[in-house]
């Protein structure tokens, strides 16, 4: 990637189909990177423009095709789509053809009623709102950011068909929806003719959530590919915490990792994983990207990134040969459900 001003358009690396790997989401007929970059966090005003532009221009570089948004991302809330619209409209216009942009609605944005919700009403009108935050006729994949109990499914459901048949989205996913309403959600959705292409859950060595709920078997079942959030678990899948709290750690000034989760118990089992890495020649987020990546059901795995080197190092994990029974048992061991989560 160019390192020139800030004024030079980008030009994307000629290499970038060359290495990527590519698979395909469910029964559909579309491919997704193995790994998508996740717009969740690092990508808010709080952070330099010209560090967040060389981190998404970097990944597509990479054959990183996939950016994950939300009308919640930032802070404040929508700013992380307005920041890849500015990067969209001067560096990555050429290749909108090239990109997957998907975005959620339905988690709270403001104090409105209107703001929150599975309704037609939230979903849709804030389905507009991100198109002009992004800059784009459509985005890719539009999902359901969590289940509303309180709306009747068949009006949030209605509302993504809506969106597709209005030409706002190409594909509609659910995130955070528990197996059984997933299900219901996907028969609805099959009955419209707009079947569930992926579901976003948060999975990893430490949240087995989609193993013990059923939701992988629900996957093959009904034929849609899961794009797995929080694969690192907010970075204690990485040897950031083995020693302590590093002063500009995450763990000190986020809503989704506090620091009394670091216990005794995790650096215990987050060391023994960190030595099986060490024996494979890998890091630990290296391992524990790639123990997500081996699912047939898992089309993608969301990362996050506050560098280049970062997103090079993660991308790697690819590269190792595949973990044996042995390796999946020890990882079992001490990859207990639960570890580092918020009670």
């Amino acid at each position: 990637m160019s390192h020139g001003s800030f004024e030079k358009v980008h030009v994307a690396a000629e290499d970038r189909y060359e290495k990527p790997e590519y698979r395909r989401a469910g029964n559909s007929g579309l491919d997704l990177p193995a790994f998508s970059l996740g717009l969740w966090q690092n990508f808010g005003v709080d952070r330099p423009y010209q560090s967040q532009r060389e981190i998404v221009l970097h990944a597509f570089d990479l054959g990183i095709t996939h950016f994950d948004n939300a009308d919640r991302y930032g802070p404040p809330h929508r700013a992380a789509q307005r920041f890849f619209g500015k990067v969209l409209k001067r560096d990555l216009a050429p290749y909108r053809d090239e990109l997957i942009l998907s975005t959620k609605a339905g988690n709270p944005i403001g104090p409105s009623p209107y703001h929150r919700g599975g309704s037609r009403k939230s979903l849709l009108a804030s389905l507009d709102q991100s198109l002009r935050d992004l800059g784009t006729d459509y985005v890719d994949i539009f999902y359901s950011h969590s289940p509303d109990p309180t709306t009747p499914l068949e009006e949030t459901v209605g509302a993504l068909v809506s969106a597709v048949e209005q030409g706002k989205a190409l594909y509609v996913g659910l995130s955070n929806y528990p197996p059984e309403r997933t299900r219901d959600a996907a028969e609805l959705l099959r009955q419209a003719g707009v079947p569930l292409l992926v579901h976003q859950p948060r999975y990893s060595i430490f949240d087995r959530g989609p193993e013990l709920n059923g939701l992988l078997k629900l996957a093959d079942e009904d034929g849609f590919g899961l794009v797995v959030y929080s694969p690192l678990a907010q970075g204690l899948l990485t040897g950031k915490y083995l020693d302590g709290i590093p002063a500009d750690a995450r763990a000190r000034n986020s809503a989704f990792l506090t620091p009394d989760v670091i216990d005794d118990t995790y650096r215990r089992r987050a060391t023994a994983l960190n030595r099986i890495a060490e024996q494979r020649g890998q890091s630990l987020a290296q391992l524990a990207l790639q123990w997500v990546l081996r699912r047939p059901q898992v089309t993608s795995a969301l990362i996050g990134a506050s560098s280049t080197w970062q997103l090079d190092h993660n991308v790697k994990a690819l590269g190792f040969p595949p973990l044996s029974e042995e390796e999946l048992a020890l990882i079992d061991e001490h990859g207990v459900h639960g570890t580092g989560l918020r009670r």
